[in-house]
């Protein structure tokens, strides 16, 4: 079974708390704080893993989490780091933000590992607050949360030479042949429900990569059939096999199957469609197809296309294929093909800063964000000191200067992330 595309959600770890801690020694009567840093949450990683060729196993396993960072503790300490989370994809894969659109991944052989979740930073241990007028800080920082995203994953296949054309024209044929792949191969349409790989192998050094894309059908840019499917696997390729049944056993015009698909390829991308492109005539076999042939080739070696005859079924014409495919691969840029990948960023625009966002519910000035999550859960509120330093920071990140920019005033209520004040100056 053959899968390329799925949806799964992975958090990476948190960061472990601060320790509050002071250090207790015989005849030691003021040994200070010693409170140890919370250790780093693990990384959520997807690295690409030569024996998958599928992403069946994500339809059923959805969910992916690193390890928590562990607690500091006292004598200094930090907690352990957290252990990464990582997830074998196929290369050719490639991984998308799906509250955004964002590109987050795209593995390939030269860039295998890819993080896509960063593990959270570890809480400071009361240590790290000690000063000439606070010798005693009562308090220590908490882990910060692990990132966490819904993703979609999106597997294209990395093939040098991609076979295109209408379904039944004798691609799996001459993928078979060719090459060590062996697709299923019938006379009835869409007998090749998904994309399949061969090596195809003139001698020792000189090989490439062939890969037999479903047959395409009118309206296949549009989405029609699978064609979103079938055409995602085509960018990867960087020289396209345009297979033509110049037989017209079907009582189809072969030209006119040519523009067809061409014309599918220019809707869904101008890119792919100026890709290079070698013309394969087949069924020389058949008797029709020395009728329709001259005209064929005539007209489209005009337009400055090359056109090669063969017959998948008895073999004829496919060594000389496959020695034009090597030469006309050596001559193509040997740097990767430039991929775009656009997805629409979703900005708030009541985000005044990286920070925080400010609303007002019900005549409730509502501050959220991760900054202020992180900041309300670190802090021990029946503590004076922790009370000032938290001040402080709404005051040094621009909380109160937004606020009273908003209107607020003197006994309204803030709520920060679940907890409520009323504000004072």
């Amino acid at each position: 079974m053959f899968v390329d595309r799925a949806k799964i959600i992975v958090r990476a770890g948190n960061g472990g708390n601060g320790a509050v801690s002071f250090h207790r020694e015989k005849f030691v009567a003021a040994g200070g704080p010693d409170g140890g840093n919370g250790g780093k949450g693990g990384d959520v990683i997807l690295v690409g893993d030569n024996n998958a060729n599928t992403l069946i196993d994500f339809k059923y396993h959805k969910k992916y989490n690193a390890a928590n960072g562990g607690n500091g503790a006292d004598g200094k300490r930090t907690g352990k780091n957290g252990a990464n989370c990582e997830i074998k994809v196929p290369f050719g894969t490639v991984a998308f933000d799906m509250a955004t659109g964002r590109l987050m991944a795209d593995i390939t052989e030269e860039n295998p590992r890819v993080v896509i979740a960063k593990g959270g930073k570890g809480g400071a241990g009361n240590m790290n607050f000690a000063t000439s007028t606070r010798q005693i800080p009562m308090f220590a920082k908490a882990g910060v949360a692990g990132e966490s995203f819904e993703i979609s994953l999106e597997l294209k296949l990395l093939a040098d030479v991609g076979l295109i054309g209408f379904p039944n024209v004798g691609k799996s044929s001459i993928l078979s042949r060719v090459s060590n792949a062996r697709p299923e191969v019938a006379d009835y349409h869409f007998t090749t429900l998904s994309p399949s790989l061969g090596v195809v192998r003139l001698d020792y050094d000189a090989a490439f990569v062939m890969a037999d894309i479903p047959g395409l059908i009118e309206g296949a840019a549009d989405g029609a059939g699978l064609g979103h499917q079938f055409l995602r696997h085509i960018e990867r390729t960087g020289l396209l096999v345009h297979v033509v049944d110049v037989s017209a056993r079907e009582y189809r015009d072969p030209l006119e199957d040519f523009e067809t698909i061409n014309r599918e390829l220019v809707n869904y991308s101008e890119e792919l469609s100026r890709r290079p492109q070698i013309v394969v005539a087949n069924m020389m076999d058949l008797p029709s197809f020395q009728d329709n042939f001259p005209t064929f080739k005539e007209t489209l070696e005009a337009r400055g296309y090359h056109v090669i005859p063969i017959s998948a079924a008895t073999g004829e014409g496919l060594d000389e294929l496959k020695t034009y495919i090597y030469k006309t691969l050596s001559t193509l840029p040997k740097e990767e093909l430039e991929h775009k990948y656009r997805g629409t960023i979703k900005v708030d625009e009541n985000a005044v800063s990286d920070h925080f966002v400010v609303n007002i519910v019900d005549d409730v000035y509502v501050v959220s964000g991760k900054d202020m999550a992180r900041l309300v859960n670190s802090t021990n509120f029946a503590e004076y000191e922790q009370l000032q330093y938290f001040q402080r920071t709404l005051e040094r990140v621009g909380v109160i200067a937004k606020l009273e920019e908003m209107g607020i005033s003197e006994g309204d209520t803030v709520n920060i992330e679940g907890i409520e004040f009323d504000y004072k100056r």
